[in-house]
C-alpha cells in the first residue's frame, strides 16, 4: 500500500514536459542554429517532434523520469555531395524552468552506401532550452 501511495505521489509531482521548447545550439562552424521541440508527455513516454530550419524529425524511444528526459531522432543530413543518416541521441534536466539538453551523435552511415561516416571534432553539444507554449 505505502509503494502504491509513493508511486502516486512520485507520478503526480513528477515535472511535464508537454508543450513547445525553443532555444539555439552551437553549429560545427562557431555558428548557433535555431531549433524548437514539440513534446507531448504520457506519463513516462515522451513523444514529439524536433523542428529545425529546414526539415522536422519525429522523437522516438523517449522517456522521462522525473525531471529527466532522453531520446533520439534520425534524420538526413547533407556533408558536401553526400547524404547522411544520422542518429542523434538527446538527454537532458528541467531545472528552474528550463531544460539543460546535451545531443550526441550516436551513429552517421552514408545514405548512398551505408558505410560508416566519420566526423571531425566533437559529436556532443549542450544548450538550454526554454517553453514557450505550455500543452
Amino acid at each position: 500500500m505505502r509503494l502504491a501511495l509513493f508511486i502516486i505521489a512520485t507520478t503526480l509531482l513528477a515535472d511535464d514536459f508537454s508543450g513547445t521548447w525553443i532555444g539555439q545550439f552551437p553549429t560545427r562552424n562557431g555558428e548557433t542554429q535555431d531549433i524548437a521541440f514539440q513534446f507531448s508527455q504520457d506519463g513516462a513516454k515522451l513523444t514529439g517532434k524536433l523542428y529545425g530550419d529546414y526539415r522536422s524529425t519525429p522523437i522516438v524511444e523517449g522517456r522521462i523520469s522525473g525531471n529527466v528526459l532522453a531520446f533520439a531522432t534520425a534524420s538526413q543530413e547533407q556533408a558536401g555531395n553526400q547524404i547522411n543518416e544520422t542518429r542523434f541521441r538527446f538527454s537532458g534536466r528541467l531545472t528552474e524552468g528550463k531544460i539543460e539538453l546535451t545531443r550526441e551523435r550516436e551513429t552517421a552511415k552514408n545514405a548512398g552506401n551505408g558505410g560508416n561516416v566519420q566526423f571531425k571534432g566533437s559529436t556532443r553539444v549542450t544548450f538550454t532550452l526554454k517553453q514557450i507554449i505550455r500543452k
